[in-house]
């Protein structure tokens, strides 16, 4: 005799449908009736197959778990070619039909793509530029972009339709996301180090303007940042606060928190900026936070844009008057100046790299060619980016602000595989004077290395700090003393090695502020150290001797002795006797002295990686300048 099979519900509520009848044949799993409770209807499933005995409610009955709705007799039924759903109406399998919602948002997420927005696209390609999405494909690994906000659009329905709106405005001119940066590097990325945040400006929609949902879209990936602690990299194209929006009662816009928000960052995690064309305002202000700026020649950089300009009384002037790279590169607001917006996003993951961790792979230069580096002559100068490259791994040097303060080199390298910064003196400029610009652009370096994790390496060659009348009138005593108090507060490894010439409070702050400071103080045998300059040392502390010597060429020659001898007193190898440094060393051994003391010693992981300790200090942000 076959069992007969009682259906219940668990829950309380209304019948809506009855899709079966007292001898039907049903089977596991197909639909009897739907029931609502909670304003949610639910479907009440054949436990098991058989024939329909008994049905006991109609549409309307309100059920309780006592009731019996239906009873089967359970015996096999024949399943049949398709699962019967929808109150018993029979539908495809595994999702072959698109329903209804799916494909609207399809059609949506369509109106993104670049593909479906030919005209925009095809006048940002007739301009020789790419757009906002292609530079996110370039810069983030294959598939790993995930967009926050895509659906969003202008908040200005109030003057135009949905479908303009839609058609016109996708993701109100703001591309934001998370994704992935370098995984070929670092393909055993178990810390998530390649993870990288992305906010592009979109000049396809309204100008790459700052709309009002794309501030809270900035705002949401900023504070995402902060919880993640994620890499950023900013696309600032763009033209400032954007008037035209009307679904909002904001009056000023001055509560806006992203610059704020992405202020907050600066200390935290590596922020990277890169700037394509026109870049004003509110675009540019973000811009300025970032740690490094990557500019392609047709960029335009500045404050305030033509309008703003006119409209404050100051004449007009053409976008491309206003802050072009002739003027940003010099002055040091571009950090990298590349070709194209190519050479941009290629920049940009080079930079990264450095702070994701070591490569296995490298390969360097002859290190005995460094004994050639600096002349035989003690008066010729030399250009100190050829020993850089062949101290370096071949190809790993990205210097920054390279036409700014060019006395003094800031750069990041590899060793080894191993990331580290190089600030080095250039004796091609002033003979390695550093001057106030030259100091800024040190301490800010090192506050960069400092908040990073990143071992500091100081190639030493110069006379000291610039001095003189002019000099003075820079605000030179309050700019070289920088520094000396970043240097004083640097917790990252550091090392000197001083090439040439290593006098006076300048070659102290090319060593944390004295040579005691750095895990190592060490000299090429052309080193040659000093209070101040032999000249001036000579001048100033045998003046009297010197005046005492009428004939001329009599003086001259008692200078030239008194300099030789100072000389000899102040070789390396005659300071290193008294252990004013650490050691004197064969140029040729510089790369394998840092590799076994210099970044040996460096954390595991860099403050941006490490658990946050709220106990130990750090810099709560890097300058600006």
């Amino acid at each position: 005799m076959s069992d007969v099979v009682k259906v219940t519900v668990t829950f309380a509520g209304t019948v809506v449908a009855v899709s079966v009848a007292p001898g039907d044949e049903v089977h596991a799993g197909q639909c009897l009736l739907v029931v609502e409770s909670m304003k949610m209807e639910q479907e009440v499933a054949a436990p098991t197959s058989g024939t329909v005995r008994t049905v006991s409610v109609a549409a309307g009955d309100t059920v309780s778990p006592e009731h019996v709705l239906v009873e089967i007799t359970e015996r096999d039924v024949a399943q049949p070619s398709a699962v019967a759903g929808n109150f018993g109406a029979t539908g495809p399998v595994h999702g072959e039909r698109i329903r209804p919602e799916l494909a609207e948002l399809r059609s949506r997420l369509a109106n993104t793509a670049d593909e479906h927005r030919t005209e925009a696209v095809s006048r940002r390609h007739a301009g020789g530029r790419r757009t906002a999405r292609e530079n996110i494909a370039h810069l983030c690994d294959p598939g790993t972009f995930e967009e926050y906000g895509s659906l969003v659009v202008a908040a200005q329905r109030a003057r135009r339709d949905l479908d303009d709106l839609v058609r016109n405005t996708p993701a109100d001119g703001l591309v934001a996301g998370i994704g992935r940066i370098n995984g070929d590097l670092f393909p055993q990325d178990e810390q998530n180090r390649t993870r990288c945040a992305v906010v592009s400006y979109d000049y396809t929609v309204l100008a790459g303007t700052q709309g009002q949902m794309n501030h809270r879209k900035k705002d949401r990936l900023f504070a995402l940042v902060e919880r993640l602690r994620l890499p950023l990299v900013l696309f600032a194209e763009g033209g400032g606060g954007r008037p035209g929006d009307t679904d909002t009662a904001v009056v000023t816009g001055l509560d806006t928190e992203a610059f704020a928000l992405f202020g907050a960052l600066s200390g935290l995690v590596p922020l990277v900026g890169i700037v394509s064309g026109r870049c004003f305002a509110g675009n540019a202000a973000l811009l300025g936070c970032c740690h490094v700026i990557i500019a392609t020649p047709d960029a335009n950089i500045g404050m305030g844009g033509p309008a703003m300009i006119e409209g404050g009384g100051l004449g007009v002037y053409a976008p491309e008057e206003i802050g072009p790279v002739s003027v940003q590169v010099p002055n040091g607001v571009i950090d990298v100046l590349v070709a194209d917006e190519s050479e941009a996003v290629e920049a940009a993951q080079k930079y990264l790299s450095y702070f994701q961790g070591d490569l296995a792979d490298w390969e360097c230069a002859d290190q005995a060619r460094l004994r050639e580096v600096v002349p035989e002559d003690r008066r010729r100068a030399y250009d100190v980016h050829g020993a850089l490259e062949l101290l370096a791994d071949t190809g790993s040097v990205l210097e920054l602000r390279p036409q700014f303060a060019p006395g003094m080199v800031t750069a990041l390298a590899r060793i080894e595989g191993r990331p580290l910064g190089v600030v080095a003196n250039n004796p091609l400029h002033l003979a390695g004077a550093i001057d106030a610009a030259c100091a800024d652009k040190a301490a800010r370096f090192l506050q960069l290395c400092e908040t990073f994790g990143l071992p500091v390496l100081f190639l030493c060659d110069t006379p000291g700090f610039m001095v003189g009348p002019e000099a003075e009138e820079t605000a030179l005593v309050r700019h070289v003393s920088r520094m000396f108090v970043t240097g004083a507060a640097l917790t990252v490894p550091f090392a000197t090695v001083i090439l040439r010439k290593g006098y006076g409070l300048g070659a102290q702050a090319m060593a944390g502020g004295s040579f005691r400071r750095p895990l190592f103080t060490v000299a090429w045998p052309t080193g040659e150290l000093g209070g101040m300059g032999l000249e001036g040392a000579v001048r100033l502390g045998f003046r009297r001797e010197l005046d005492a010597l009428d004939d001329p060429d009599e003086r001259a020659a008692a200078f030239e002795h008194m300099v030789e001898r100072a000389y000899a007193h102040g070789k390396a190898i005659n300071v290193a006797m008294h252990f004013e440094i650490d050691e004197v060393i064969d140029p040729a051994a510089t790369r394998a002295r840092m590799v076994h003391t210099l970044l040996s010693s460096r954390p595991s992981t860099s403050p941006a990686t490490r658990p946050v300790d709220p106990s130990r200090a750090r810099r709560p942000f890097i300058d600006t300048w």
